[in-house]
């Protein structure tokens, strides 16, 4: 195994670990995730002399550093839920400058917690992120609120919250704006049960359907897709499609009979629930199989 592999298998032993924790930590289970796309700055690599590890190229250490730095700076004390949220936005949003963009959707990076420290600009779920684990370590009461279609944070009790949108700087969402999303995005009127707080492994799932759905509308990129399948998989609690799908990639890649054989493996799970679709998935594997003669 090469030195590369060897490392990505230990991220993925760490990542693994952490989200069958009693209490997932969400920025390390994000920072694994970034390490997934590469080094941070690639193109400029620091010269390594031979039999040197190069310090902490995936970001990982100095991304946790930057975070506990931003939560040196929100000013002490105690305060109410819409104080602290107006602190955060003085500062993430204010001084900081985090916020996103249309043009922001466009990008993997913007789903990846080391880059959007360092660009300070992501999706609304990482922006969320950043806020929620700056806020932490400052000591507010702060939890990711999962709406359709658009991640926001809350501050006190998720009962009566008082929210805020990273996204666009910070700004304040009364309970008719966040109404508002809810509907544009669903059609429908916002379930009270939409404000719970989002556990951690939820939003690392999102963000990996997130990061799937970009590599989904760039088929070059099937190298992103799958790594986000790896991880959606190693996750304790996850779509039991997601194993179908990833067969379906490895097809796609060329990769014939591992992608056969996961498919026929999936369809053994199937048989006792949907034995017609089994059939289908094990006709689809012999198919694969057949793209080798």
């Amino acid at each position: 195994m090469s030195a590369q592999d060897s490392g990505r298998a230990e991220r993925r032993r760490q990542f693994t670990e952490e989200a069958r924790s009693e209490r997932p930590d969400l920025a390390l289970l994000c920072l694994l995730l970034g390490a997934e796309a590469g080094p941070v700055d690639p193109s400029e690599p620091r010269p390594v002399t031979p039999g040197e590890v190069a310090p902490d190229p995936y970001g990982i250490d100095a991304a946790q550093i930057e975070l506990d730095r931003l939560a040196g700076l929100v000013p002490y004390g105690s305060r109410s839920a819409a104080d602290w949220a107006s602190s955060l936005a003085e500062l993430l949003g204010g001084r900081c400058g985090f916020a996103g963009s249309s043009a922001d959707y466009q990008r993997l990076d913007s789903s990846l917690l080391q880059q959007v420290l360092r660009r300070r600009r992501g999706l609304p779920i990482l922006l969320s992120v950043v806020w929620i684990e700056v806020a932490r370590r400052a000591g507010a009461p702060v939890y990711g609120v999962a709406l359709p279609g658009h991640f926001v944070v809350g501050f006190g009790d998720p009962a009566r919250p008082v929210l805020a949108d990273p996204f666009a700087g910070g700004v304040p969402l009364t309970g008719g704006d966040a109404e508002s999303l809810v509907t544009a995005a669903t059609g429908a009127p916002m379930d009270p049960s939409l404000l719970v707080p989002a556990r951690p492994l939820e939003v690392v799932l999102r963000i990996l359907n997130n990061v799937r759905a970009w590599a989904a509308a760039r088929p070059e990129r099937t190298d992103v897709a799958l790594w986000a399948l790896d991880l959606s998989l190693l996750l304790p609690a996850h779509p039991a499609r997601l194993r179908y799908e990833r067969a379906q990639l490895l097809v796609q890649r060329g990769e014939f009979l591992h992608g056969a054989a996961e498919m026929e493996e999936y369809a053994d799970v199937l048989d006792g629930i949907e034995p017609t679709m089994a059939a289908t998935i094990r006709h689809k594997a012999r198919a694969a199989r057949s793209l080798l003669n």
